[in-house]
């Protein structure tokens, strides 16, 4: 009589992991990455282009001063008698358009209120052996002096400021790539040049020339000097 033995079955094997469940998880979390990494980009250029103005305070930014020393570079021994000062407030509207283009996509206007100060100087350097005559009394003095000069506008950074600067699509995308301080230098070179221009029809030449005279009267009179004259010319080549 034969005796069976029951059928053995082959061992199991343990199940695979699931590969196809993995690779959603992968999906998941790399679409949440992208989502995040767009968001913070979306977020940068937002306040790139001054769309977010309240990032800033959220994120902390914070300024520091990496500027190097100041180097002295030359020394000028001056002779100028600085004898009035102008000061000047210009409000600069600087616009820039494209042709055929709006100014929505392509264009600048900037609103700038540029403040500074105008110098009016004589020169006594000038004021040669030649230039000073005086009597054998020692009580009379005759001077003649160059005319007054005006110096170059200097503009004041803590009283000059942009008030508004409106920029087209194109202007702000190249903005966010790179900055542009020649825009900025445009401003400050034109409200100077407009300083400078009203400065001459002030009057502040003629002004410092009578401011001279009467230094140089009050000087000498110390001296015992009771008369002084003072003339103005042009200067010599």
């Amino acid at each position: 009589m034969t005796s069976t033995d029951p059928a053995t079955e082959p061992p199991t094997k343990p199940a695979p992991a699931d590969d196809g469940a993995r690779g959603r998880r992968n999906r998941r979390w790399g679409r949440v990455a992208a989502g995040c990494a767009a968001a913070l980009a979306l977020l940068l250029i937002g306040t790139r282009l001054s769309l977010l103005p309240g990032l800033g305070d959220l994120l902390g930014e914070e300024t520091h001063d990496r500027s190097g020393p100041a180097v002295l570079k030359s020394i000028q021994d001056m002779s100028r008698y600085e004898a009035a000062a102008g000061n000047f407030q210009v409000v600069v509207d600087l616009e820039k358009d494209t042709k055929f283009v709006p100014d929505a996509i392509r264009g600048t206007r900037t609103l700038y209120v540029g403040a500074g100060t105008v110098s009016a100087y004589v020169d006594l350097g000038q004021a040669t052996s030649g230039g000073v005559v005086v009597d054998e009394d020692r009580t009379t003095a005759e001077i003649r002096l160059p005319h007054a000069v005006l110096g170059k506008p200097a503009l004041d950074p803590d009283r000059s400021y942009a008030v508004s600067k409106q920029r087209g699509l194109l202007d702000r995308l190249g903005d966010f790539f790179s900055d542009n301080p020649g825009s900025e230098q445009a401003v400050n070179q034109l409200a100077a040049r407009h300083i400078g221009e009203a400065a001459k029809e002030s009057g502040l030449a003629q002004r410092a020339e009578k401011n001279t005279t009467a230094m140089l009267r009050g000087l000498l009179g110390s001296l015992g000097f009771e008369k002084v004259t003072v003339h103005y010319a042009a200067a010599r080549p």
